[in-house]
């Protein structure tokens, strides 16, 4: 389905439905992936969730605008899917660059979130890299040869099936050329540290053991000082793509953590 956004329309993927006993979860995917990106840890779900995956604007499905890829934009367009399909209650999910958004937009308050799960996260200060690896990063997408070459060298840390190799290389290849080149240049520098001091659900954040992008070190150095209420889980032998290097593990922290959630919310 899509759902409209100030104009731009957000494609969305959902499957099952509102439950007293659960709250929806909202997948937000990565800088370069999909909605896709998710398939896995939905999968290994238990089959009580209400799931809901937008692809951000200029990824996926969703329109390709020439501009608006800040933060405000990216969480803007969560927001209205997330009213446009009214859950009674959710758990926000973003990995890497969808995380940064989910610490934004639940930094909002919005009426029905419950929790907020920070995959491989983003940090909310501004990404600290050389001048020569952000260049590099503008370039991460630009053919199959640049896409094989970050996800062996900087996304993952354990081999993906040819399939889910196939679906990154594809997903990175086919984003708007405004959208590649947002999040190194711009959106990634954003600092949102203040912001997410007013986060007030409980917070899981699962990190990669041999993430070389948003690394244990640098999250407990950065981002668990900043977010209220968050605690962190390291995945062993996992790097940044961990929706699809330890699909299974995440879901099961998911559904934990939702378990723990409680009834007090409800």
């Amino acid at each position: 389905m899509k759902i409209d956004s100030n104009g731009v329309h957000i494609h969305v993927r959902e499957l099952g439905f509102d439950s007293a006993e659960t709250p929806a979860l909202v997948f937000l995917h990565y800088w370069g992936g999909s909605s896709r990106t998710w398939d896995d840890v939905i999968a290994a779900l238990p089959n009580v969730y209400r799931t809901i995956a937008p692809d951000h604007r200029g990824w996926g499905d969703s329109d390709q605008p020439a501009s608006g890829y800040a933060l405000a934009d990216l969480a803007d367009d969560a927001r209205r899917v997330i009213d446009a399909l009214a859950p009674r209650r959710f758990v926000l999910i973003g990995h890497s660059m969808g995380g940064k958004v989910a610490q934004l937009l639940a930094s909002r308050r919005p009426q029905g979130l419950a929790g907020l799960v920070l995959v491989a996260p983003s940090p909310p200060v501004p990404l600290s890299l050389p001048p020569e690896a952000l260049a590099a990063m503008e370039g991460a997408y630009t053919s199959r040869a640049s896409v094989e070459a970050t996800l062996d060298g900087m996304l993952s840390a354990r081999p993906l099936s040819p399939a889910r190799r196939q679906q990154v290389i594809d997903d990175s290849l086919r984003g708007a050329a405004a959208a590649k080149t947002a999040w190194p240049r711009a959106t990634s520098q954003e600092d949102i540290s203040r912001e997410v001091a007013s986060i007030e659900v409980p917070t899981l954040v699962i990190a990669g053991e041999l993430d070389r992008v948003d690394s244990v070190a640098t999250l407990e150095a950065e981002l668990l000082p900043r977010v209220p209420q968050a605690v962190m889980h390291v995945l062993p032998g996992t790097g940044h793509l961990s929706p699809l290097e330890s699909p299974d593990e995440i879901a099961t922290l998911i559904h934990a953590f939702t378990q723990r959630l409680g009834s007090s919310q409800r």
